[in-house]
């Protein structure tokens, strides 16, 4: 059977290469580059003339080679065009290089193989579909994986999927009971001849359908029984899997997207002008072309005499013909190769300034901004809209208990009426030995609470050291490490275990506890389990004394409704403490208990066990058996924890905002999760006008809020309108929505929804609902409809995108978007390997943007309008000079000024304010974020700057020439002679140009340096340096044929006149200029020179504080319990599946109550601890 490209099934045989490769699947080698050895060469190369002006050059060189119509020599083209696809290709393959050596990283690590019957150590890249591979702890997965069997009792094994989704939180996958019995019998898994038939390879991470056949019987599979490449395996000593997908086609890849050389706008608005000049050499060309016609017939024939023609012109329609090419070659000089190597020469330079960038340093890591990809700095200057992701990009991925309200009093480091100097120093949890050290705490009262022992106190930690599905493991008596299904539960857990409630381990029946020093085990009765829409957990336990407790918690809404008519009044107090906390942007969660009898219990028990085994409508007959239990709650208070922001974030998105950059969060995170980081940040607000949630589960329910999202918005936005006189806006039409808007709206959608909102026929109402929205919050989003969305706005709007990550699932978004940014997180290296710019945190990305990007877009756009102001000002002057020199052909200047007037006289100082110029400094740039819009509405290059700069530029060289014919045309020097001749009017033109350019850059300058003024000076030295030397007498013998004006330059600039004449033109050429600069400040200045006027009004004061008002909201109640919970891990642990047999039988033993040294140390500590404070207060009241 061939290998077919549109595979349609997969058919992989156990520990069978031969059968495998008959299907020619693809190895495990996977290739992020973009060239090898023998492909760099012809695809760079057409890459590169993907430049219309690389290919115009070649045009031009091809013509120069011509005898009979070039004028200039072929060097002066092929040496330049050279020079810059030399530097561009070794630039590239600079590049390449570097993704090379990270794939060859990852190809050559060891993987153990099942090879003849035994396993040996095997590069990943020879890995092929059918082995079995041997993975343990730590271990990232090899490729695509059928789980076989595993350490875990039952076939489990438990997997970290950050680099995937960006989870952190623990994930269960378990094998097939048939394949779990091979264990790790090496003979029996040599023999497995298993053939699996499955679907072909693609991007749909949640999702896996295939038949496993072995020994006559067939066994269905699916996603939980795949691990997936790019999953790391975690509390699990070993596992066996089968490789089902390798390389490209694991899930992984296929949701890598394409690497694709990027190019700015820039770039392709210059393709687009050098079309324009092209088109405008050869309308010149035309007439030039058509006045030689006429001349040589009119004129020309009088003087063929004793100037023939050359053999191959035959007549004057033909002579026009060779004359129209020779000026396309001399008129070139428009667009001089030179420009191209100056742009990557600035491009470059923009990007050292970034990896020198102290204030992007982040100490902590030792980790520096790094630019990846040199060639798109000024794109950084013209951003929209920002792709984030939310975990390890906006958050640290860390929790943290950070407040709590217990019987109506509330704890914590913020808000108390506590001493300054105890709220400075924490908590010390030295006198518990099982204490986790990372954890911080400020309010010592609460300790003094505990070790009073407040038994509402006692019963709120005692609930979450019992209510929850965290695993333990005890490795040393000191040592007790904890896995948490998700960090909320992790960070719960551990708060309870420093303040003296120490989760100890658990068997399917019981639950162990030390409660302050003493041994407590607790029989499990039942755990009622977690779902969507429960957003609660209960557990059911009888502890030693043979009293039965339901422990729960859960959203506020959900339990408030629950609680017994006695809790009414402390209900209203925890009431303002969730709103207080969840103001500050913390998950709130609340907590509750209830006294069971016997009696009781056992009627529910059996109402239990029935919907339990029912196989019609168990999950519902379920649902209505917890509710008939969880009722009548006593309230205990509630938690409030910090999904910890990265330092710097709410400041960097309110900046940003400012800036007008809308930023939309693609997270793979739940729809809670990612609204409460929303608010966090200050995102969303209460003070949003409407927050327009969109989950429907079918195309027509999207459709629908989709429509009545944008409905709401332009009838809102009307009103608003009419209210303040702007109904003009609502008569255009609606994809220019979000230019009407005038209050602010967020968008906050599924996965599933967004699947459908991303087909053709959504996808118009989609963008016009989002774009109107100041934020967009997609959630449960795959890593390919990220790139997707960021595809879509790219289509739609047209705008510059950048997309910022730190997990493999962000590689497609961030390759997809105009600039990619990865960020050195906790989820490995694969979003920077494939960025174009990384740093450490998210915070830099308000520098990156609003200081370096607008920087870089300034000085790119001051560089290139004076680069094409000063070449049409070079070059035009020939046209003119055509139409008294017979339209011959003949150059106004000599060959050698023509030849370095770019490289040499003007190369430094256009280059210096590419790279150094500024208007305004970095701390204006961030204090007045309204800067940048200028370079999101293109306003400093575009089709209109261009053609002013043209027209410029016409300017300067109709000054340039006729100011200098007319004053020449009957002058005499001071002897009485006659100056007027050919080599005298060209020193004059050439000098004059070199004169006015460089009064013309000192004008554009904003910011001088002694660069600055050393590469505009010099370059007028170094021009009379080489003008007087290649008009001198030496070189002349040396080189006669090539040097022909000799003395000129002493002669004609020895003459006052010429000087006066200089003085006339550079005036005639940059008065117009300053004095329509002047007018424009005094009377429509921009915000920039409104900044500049500003700056130096307080140049003699201190500068400002750079300040960003920060809105503190009052925001309505948000549980954030569990929100990365998986739904049936309560069930897991009450089946006793996940647990092994030592362990069950080992919390038997104990039942001894330890040593009171524990409670002992806590008490003397806290009695120094209220000695300190009446002291303390002493002193302040003095």
């Amino acid at each position: 059977m061939g290998f077919n490209f549109s595979e349609e099934k997969r058919r992989v045989k156990a520990n069978n290469r031969e059968y495998n490769e008959k299907f020619q699947y693809a190895n495990n080698r996977i290739q992020t580059s973009k060239y090898n050895v023998l492909t760099f060469l012809p695809i760079n190369l057409f890459e590169q003339f993907k430049r219309v002006a690389n290919a115009y050059f070649v045009f031009l060189l091809i013509l120069q080679l011509i005898p009979d119509v070039s004028s200039l020599s072929w060097f002066a083209t092929i040496v330049p065009l050279a020079l810059v696809l030399t530097i561009t290709a070794a630039k590239d393959a600079t590049d390449d290089y570097f993704r090379h050596k990270s794939d060859n990283q990852v190809n050559n690590r060891q993987a153990e193989v099942l090879i003849d019957g035994k396993l040996q150590n095997e590069k990943w890249m020879n890995v092929r579909a059918g082995d079995i591979i041997k993975l343990e702890n730590d271990q990232f997965v090899v490729a695509d994986l059928l789980l076989l069997s595993s350490s875990e009792p039952h076939g489990l094994c438990y997997i970290e999927t950050a680099e995937l989704d960006g989870e952190t939180n623990l994930k269960v996958r378990q094998a097939l009971p048939v394949t779990s019995e091979l264990g790790d019998d090496i003979t029996r898994l040599a023999e497995f001849d298993g053939e699996v038939e499955c679907e072909p390879p693609n991007g749909k991470l949640n999702r896996y359908a295939g038949v496993l056949s072995w020994d006559v019987n067939k066994y269905c599979l699916n996603n939980e029984m795949l691990l997936l490449r790019g999953c790391m395996l975690r509390n699990t000593e070993w596992c066996f899997g089968m490789v089902i997908f390798a390389g490209p086609d694991t899930k992984l890849m296929q949701n890598s997207g394409k690497t694709e050389l990027k190019r700015t706008s820039i770039d392709r608005l210059m393709n687009t002008l050098v079309l324009w000049i092209f088109g405008l050499l050869v309308f010149m060309g035309i007439i030039l072309a058509i006045g030689n016609s006429i001349w040589e017939h009119q004129i020309g024939i009088h003087f063929r005499i004793y100037l023939s023609w050359s053999a191959v012109v035959k007549s004057p329609i033909f002579s026009g013909f060779l004359t129209f090419w020779s000026y396309v070659i001399i008129l070139n000089s428009v667009v001089p190769i030179s420009l191209y190597v100056s742009v990557e020469v600035i491009r470059l330079g923009h990007s050292y300034f970034v990896n020198w960038d102290n204030k992007m340093y982040y100490s902590k890591e030792n980790t520096p901004a790094e630019v990846r990809t040199t060639t798109l700095s000024e794109e950084l200057g013209q951003i929209e809209y920002v792709f984030s992701d939310k975990t390890g990009t906006l958050t640290q991925n860390i929790m943290t208990f950070n407040k709590c309200s217990i019987n109506g009093k509330v704890y914590g480091e913020v808000g108390q009426k506590t001493l300054i100097d105890e709220k400075k120093t924490p908590v010390d949890f030295s006198f518990n030995r099982l204490a986790d050290r990372k954890f911080h705490f400020y309010d010592h009262s609460l300790v003094e609470s505990i070790t009073m022992g407040d038994p509402e106190v006692h019963e709120f930690f005692r609930l979450l050291s019992l209510c929850h599905t965290v695993m333990s493991e005890e490795k040393t008596p000191d040592e007790l490490i904890y896995q948490a299904q998700s960090p909320d539960e992790g960070a719960l857990v551990t708060a309870a275990r420093n303040f003296g409630f120490i989760f100890k381990s658990r068997t399917p029946k019981t639950i162990t506890v030390e409660e302050m020093g003493k041994v407590v085990t607790y029989q499990l009765l039942a755990i009622l389990d977690f779902n969507n829409t429960r957003k609660r957990m209960s557990v059911i336990v009888r502890n030693p004394n043979g009293q039965i407790r339901l422990y729960s918690k859960g959203a506020d809404t959900i339990l408030y409704e629950r609680l017994h008519p006695s809790s009414k009044s402390l209900k209203s107090l925890t009431s303002d403490h969730l709103a207080e906390f969840a103001g500050e942007g913390l998950r709130t969660l609340v907590l509750a208990y209830k006294n069971v009898d016997e009696e009781q219990f056992q009627e529910w028990l059996e109402v239990y066990q029935k919907a339990s085994s029912m196989q019609e409508n168990r999950d519902e007959l379920l649902t209505l058996a917890y509710e008939s239990i969880e009722r009548d709650l006593k309230l205990l208070g509630a938690t409030a924890i910090e999904d910890k922001l990265q330092e710097g974030v709410s400041e960097t998105i309110e900046r940003l905002s400012l800036a007008n950059i809308k930023i939309w969060v693609l997270t793979g995170d739940k729809q809670e999760t990612a609204m409460n980081i929303g608010y966090s940040c200050n995102m969303l607000t209460d003070a949003m006008d409407e927050i327009f949630i969109v989950e429907g589960h079918t195309k027509a329910e999207v459709c629908e809020e989709l429509r009545k999202a944008k409905d709401l918005i332009l009838g809102l936005s009307k009103d608003i309108s009419d209210g303040h006189a702007y109904d003009e806006k609502l008569q255009e039409p609606t994809q220019n929505l979000e230019e009407t808007v005038a209050s602010d709206y967020a968008l906050v959608i599924n996965g599933h929804s967004l699947a459908y909102a991303l087909e053709a026929d959504l996808e118009n109402e989609f963008v016009e609902a989002a774009c109107a929205c100041k934020t967009v919050i997609c959630c449960r989003v795959t890593p390919l409809q990220k790139a997707q969305v960021v595809e879509l706005v790219k289509k739609h709007k047209k705008a510059i995108t950048l997309a910022i990550g730190d997990g493999a699932n962000d590689i497609g978004m961030i390759k997809s978007a105009h600039i990619g940014v990865g960020i050195s997180g906790q989820e490995g290296s694969q979003a920077i390997l494939n960025s174009d710019y990384s740093f450490a945190q998210f915070r830099y990305l308000q520098r990156l943007l609003l200081v370096h990007g607008r920087w870089s877009y300034f000085r790119m756009c001051k560089f290139l309008c004076y680069f094409f102001y000063k070449n049409v000002a070079f070059t035009l002057v020939h046209f003119w000079f055509g139409f008294f020199c017979g339209f011959s052909a003949q150059t106004v200047y000599d060959q050698w000024f023509i030849t370095l007037f770019n490289i040499v006289y003007t190369s430094l100082p256009v280059l210096a304010m590419g790279l150094f110029d500024q208007d305004v400094d970095e701390q204006s740039c961030l204090r007045f974020p309204k800067l940048y819009e200028p370079g999101q509405l293109n306003l400093l290059f575009n089709k209109r700057r261009f053609f002013i700069c043209i027209a410029h530029g016409i300017y300067t060289s109709v000054v340039l020439f006729f100011i200098p014919y007319g004053a020449l045309y009957d002058a005499v020097g001071e002897d009485g002679n006659h100056i007027a001749n050919y080599q005298s009017f060209a020193v004059t033109v050439a000098t004059s140009l070199i004169i006015v350019v460089s009064v013309q850059i000192a004008l554009d300058t904003s910011y001088w340096t002694g660069i600055n003024h050393f590469f505009i000076w010099g370059s007028i030295a170094v021009y009379f340096a080489i003008l007087f030397a290649m008009h001198s007498d030496g070189i002349f013998y040396l080189f006669p044929n090539h040097f022909p004006f000799v003395g000129n330059a002493w002669n004609s600039l020895a003459q006052i006149n010429v000087w006066l004449i200089i003085l006339l033109t550079t005036v005639a050429s940059v008065a117009p200029v300053i004095a329509f600069r002047f007018l424009k400040v005094d009377l429509n200045p921009t915000l920039s020179d409104q900044v500049q006027i500003l700056n130096r009004a307080q140049k003699k004061q201190s500068p400002l504080p750079i300040q960003i008002h920060q809105t503190h909201r009052a925001s309505s109640r948000r549980s954030a319990y569990a929100f990365s919970h998986q739904e049936g891990f309560g069930e897991l642990i009450t089946s006793g599946k996940n647990m092994r047999v030592n362990n069950i039988h080992s919390v038997f033993g104990i039942g001894k109550t330890m040593q009171n040294s524990w409670i002992e140390n806590l008490r003397k500590r806290t009695s120094e601890c209220e000695i300190q404070l009446r002291k303390n207060s002493k002193t302040i009241n003095h």
